[in-house]
């Protein structure tokens, strides 16, 4: 009855009929239809509110097992990345090390190689105390280069051979008299010869082709 006299009222109304078949064409148009949601749409929207779930903090002010989980997996992905970039191997990190001193005021910070050169230069002008002196620093040189032994600064040369003999038991039969000989030209200033030159020398070439033995098969 309203409709009706409002229709009659207003000529421009429509009447119900006629204005639910404007409103379902209306509706039918394709722009109302692009402007729905898209299976993409709904997943992104899917995954966002999964998320949004998973780090909510609680009502009570504490966090979640979600939240919880999420924190556990960042710190394990920092550990990891601190481990790549700073937890290099003991071994390789010595190598990069300044040469320490050996034998007292030994400050010599020549590589094993440089010493072993200069060595057999010694060697061959016959300076034979130059050049047992400089092998045996080689030889020392050389095992803590390759981290097999890691003497404190200043270390004797007995404390060196006792270390040494550790890492490499078959060096122990070298090792005393090539001590000996270097305490001697070193310190007790006796005179070297090429015999004495080539005890070192075979020490040396001995630790060079040596290779740890496991503690367990030792």
């Amino acid at each position: 009855m309203i409709l009706t006299a409002m229709a009659a009222a207003f000529p421009l109304l429509p009447d119900p009929d006629q204005a639910r078949d404007w409103a379902e064409q209306e509706l039918g148009d394709p722009v109302y239809q692009a402007a729905e949601p898209n299976v993409v749409d709904r997943i992104s929207q899917a995954i966002g509110k999964f998320l949004e779930d998973l780090l909510r903090v609680p009502d009570n002010d504490g966090w979640g097992p979600s939240a919880l989980v999420v924190l556990g997996i960042i710190v394990v992905a920092l550990i990891v990345v601190a481990l790549l970039i700073w937890g290099r191997p003991r071994l390789s990190t010595r190598a990069s090390e300044p040469a320490r001193a050996l034998f007292d005021d030994d400050d010599d910070g020549r590589s094993a190689d440089d010493l072993r050169a200069d060595a057999t230069v010694a060697a061959d002008r016959g300076e034979w105390d130059d050049a047992i002196v400089l092998r045996f620093r080689a030889f020392a040189r050389g095992l803590t280069e390759r981290g097999l032994v890691d003497p404190p600064p200043g270390a004797t040369v007995r404390a060196f051979a006792r270390e040494t003999a550790t890492a490499l038991p078959a060096l122990v039969p070298l090792l005393d008299p090539a001590a000996t000989t270097f305490d001697d030209i070193r310190y007790l200033r006796r005179p070297g010869t090429r015999e004495r030159y080539r005890q070192v020398a075979d020490l040396d070439d001995a630790a060079v082709r040596a290779r740890v033995v496991p503690v367990a098969s030792r």
